[in-house]
């Protein structure tokens, strides 16, 4: 029953996340300030989840603890 529950929850995700880019397209938003935004947002929430531990951050992630740094750098 708990995968069943999952799956309805990644499509219900799904629905919604295109329910969002068709608002930016229609808004014109254009592809890199949308994914900008979007890796700003998704790396702020993980950070802020591990409470400010950018290595716990960076393995939840699943990514290199200086490519994180970097990328925050760059924001």
């Amino acid at each position: 029953m708990g995968s069943r529950k999952s799956t309805e929850g990644k499509a219900s995700m799904k629905q919604r996340l295109d329910e969002l880019i068709q608002e930016m397209i229609e808004g014109g938003i254009r592809f890199p300030e949308a994914k900008r935004e979007f890796e700003k947002r998704f790396l702020s929430r993980v950070i802020e989840r591990e409470k400010g531990n950018l290595s716990r951050a960076a393995r939840a992630l699943h990514i290199h603890r200086n490519t994180l740094s970097k990328k925050l750098q760059d924001f």
